[in-house]
């Protein structure tokens, strides 16, 4: 399972590094667009345009935020750690389930293994912290039994 968890964490470490470059791309261009427009247009059709871009701009913005604070989580996760009760940056099997405590991110397949990552602040993040194999916990009337972790 060790190896699975070092998997699953250079997998969404990638997936978000990949988020980032595309937003850091967006941005760039539209900064080198409103750049190249304000040196050739003037009147309130540009005036239009340009506040459209900063809106978009600031839009962007706001999104790389959020992925560097995703970042920001999944690089203080260190793969190799080993703990006797969950915590940030375990890999929990549950009710069959893969659960991987980081932050929220989308469902991954790693080797035919689906994996959730879930936050910490999350209900069932936040029940499952500080819980050992074995323990039971319950969100929403499901049952979770933490079969294993790592």
């Amino acid at each position: 399972m060790q190896s699975l968890k070092i998997k699953v964490l250079a997998y969404y470490r990638q997936q978000v590094q990949d988020k980032e470059d595309a937003f850091r791309d967006m941005i760039d261009a539209l900064t080198e667009g409103a750049a190249n427009d304000a040196k050739g247009s003037a009147g309130d059709k540009h005036e239009t345009a340009l506040s459209m871009m900063h809106l978009e701009q600031e839009k962007l913005n706001h999104k790389l935020k959020e992925i560097l604070e995703q970042k920001s989580v999944l690089d203080k996760i260190e793969a190799d750690t080993v703990s006797s009760k969950i915590i940030l940056g375990s890999l929990v099997k549950a009710n069959s389930m893969y659960l991987f405590l980081s932050t929220a991110l989308p469902k991954i397949v790693v080797e035919g293994t689906t994996v959730f990552a879930l936050s910490p602040q999350s209900p069932l993040g936040s029940k499952l912290l500080g819980s050992e194999r074995g323990n039971e916990v319950e969100v929403n009337n499901t049952k979770y039994i933490i079969e294993e972790f790592c």
